[in-house]
This record gives structure tokens, C-alpha cells and sequence, in this order.
């Protein structure tokens, strides 16, 4: 009786071992931007111990990544402290993400979901030397009639967009014109506002709701709600508004339409760097 040959090996294929060298660099890198990451939502700073236990790795395994981002410029670490601490090369690849940081650019994208979604028009404003200025401006397949487009620039006291501005900015140009908007309107508008302290109640509503909404005070039957985009330092740097027909569009700032004005908001201003837990 024939003795039964013994089992061979599976034949690896030629490319395996190049295959496995890939994965293997691979997992490196995801690992070693791991550690980077974690470097960084620790604030920049942190030790060997609480970076480990912050993105679930031993030390001895952080430690070895951190050797090579040393080396890199990618960390740094003090002496005296022992501590690590995001190092030159980092904060280069930092700030050329910030310079490329445009909140209109990243606006457009938000812009087109609300026009689809909503079926709005919407539009991304900045803080011009005239005013607050409409930079893009997108409508739906049936248009509300309004006399604002791109370029128009809207008032700090009577539309969403503007009071945005007025109470999330403090400076004194705003201030300033706003001064001038409330010493030229007519009594009907005045009657609007509050009577002892208008600019200052305006300003607390907005910093308390954390956006604004109008209804019928900028543009006859003309309704609106904003949102701030806030860049990496917090600072109000644009501001997203959607507005319809009054009679169709409702403005209250947690209605589905304020709700996603403020989502996509957050959304621009995460793009930007803004973390408001930081």
C-alpha cells in the first residue's frame, strides 16, 4: 500500500512578502497619525502617559512612534518636563492649512444643501468695509423676489445676517454704523427695536441664542434666520443665512430650517478649526 505523501506548504505567491511590507507601512502610518492627532486634541502638550492612555495604546508602543516624530520635527519635547509638544514641522503643515482656510470656498458646499434640501435661498456673508456682504448666493428652482445678490450689502440692525454680526463682533466700526443705521430709521422701524436700549438688547438676544431671525424688518414679507461660521480662534468670520416668502418660511432658530442653518455652520466653521471645547 502507497504511503501517503506529506502535506506541502502552501506556495506563497511572489508578491506577498511586498504585500505584507505595504500593510505593515500602512498601519504605521495610521498609528503614528494617531499619535499625532491625539498630540493634538490634548491641546499640543502632553505627556507620555496621558497621550498613551488618550488614544489606547501602551506607552512603550507611543513612545517608540513619538522617537520617530521627534526625529521628524513633526514633536518636540522639553527637557525639563518631559512633556511633548507639537514641534516646528507641524506647526508649518498647521499653518499652511490655515492660510488655505477660506470660509467662502468652504461655504459652498452648505450653500447647495440647503438650497436642495430646503428648497431656500441662501446665501454666505462677510463683514465688509460697508457692512455685512453677501459673497455668494444660491436660490431654488422657484426663487423668492429679493433685491439682494451677490455684492449687496445688508444692514447691521434689521436683517438676520447683520444682527449676526452686530452681537458676535466686538468692534467698534460695527458698533459705529450701527449707531448710524438706528440715527437714520424712520419711527415705524424704530418702533421695532427696544425703546431704552436697542443695539444693547439686540446684541444680548444674539449672543444668547447664538444666531439671529427676522421677520418682515429688512424686506417686506421677507422672513430669515442666520448662523455664525467662527474660524480656529473663535472669531465670527462670515455668517450663513437662509430666507424665504414670510407667509411659507418659517424663521424660529430650532425649526427645521434654523436647525440646519446652524448645522451647516458648525459644519463651515469645524472646516475652519473652530473647536469650541478647546
Amino acid at each position: 500500500m502507497p504511503r501517503p505523501k506529506a502535506a506541502q506548504p502552501p506556495i506563497e505567491p511572489a508578491d506577498a512578502p511586498r504585500t505584507r511590507e505595504r500593510r505593515q507601512r500602512v498601519q504605521s502610518a495610521v498609528t503614528g497619525m494617531a499619535v499625532l492627532k491625539g498630540l493634538a486634541r490634548l491641546g499640543g502638550r502632553a505627556s507620555l502617559t496621558a497621550l498613551a492612555a488618550h488614544i489606547d495604546e501602551s506607552p512603550a508602543k507611543v513612545h517608540r512612534y513619538l522617537v520617530s516624530l521627534v526625529e521628524e520635527g513633526l514633536v518636540a519635547q522639553e527637557t525639563g518636563t518631559q512633556q511633548y509638544h507639537l514641534g516646528f514641522e507641524a506647526l508649518q503643515i498647521g499653518m499652511a492649512a490655515m492660510r488655505q482656510a477660506d470660509p467662502i470656498r468652504l461655504a459652498e458646499a452648505s450653500l447647495v444643501r440647503l438650497r436642495e434640501a430646503l428648497e431656500v435661498t441662501c446665501f454666505v456673508a462677510v463683514m465688509g468695509n460697508k457692512g455685512p456682504t453677501i459673497m455668494r448666493f444660491e436660490e431654488p428652482g422657484l426663487p423668492v423676489t429679493v433685491n439682494v445678490r451677490a455684492g449687496s450689502v445688508m444692514p447691521l440692525l434689521w436683517s438676520a445676517t447683520g444682527r449676526v454680526f452686530l452681537g458676535l463682533l466686538d468692534e467698534k466700526r460695527v458698533h459705529a454704523q450701527a449707531e448710524e443705521e438706528l440715527a437714520a430709521a424712520s419711527p415705524a422701524r424704530l418702533a421695532l427695536l427696544d425703546g431704552k436700549d436697542p443695539i444693547g438688547a439686540l446684541r444680548r438676544a444674539v449672543q444668547a441664542d447664538d444666531c439671529a431671525w427676522v421677520r418682515d424688518t429688512n424686506l417686506t414679507g421677507i422672513s430669515a434666520v442666520a448662523a455664525p461660521v467662527r474660524d480656529y480662534t473663535g472669531r465670527v468670520c462670515a455668517v450663513l443665512t437662509a430666507l424665504g416668502a414670510t407667509g411659507g418660511f418659517d424663521p424660529a432658530i430650532d425649526g427645521p430650517i434654523g436647525s440646519a442653518v446652524r448645522r451647516e455652520a458648525r459644519a463651515v466653521s469645524t472646516a475652519l478649526g473652530f473647536n469650541p471645547g478647546a
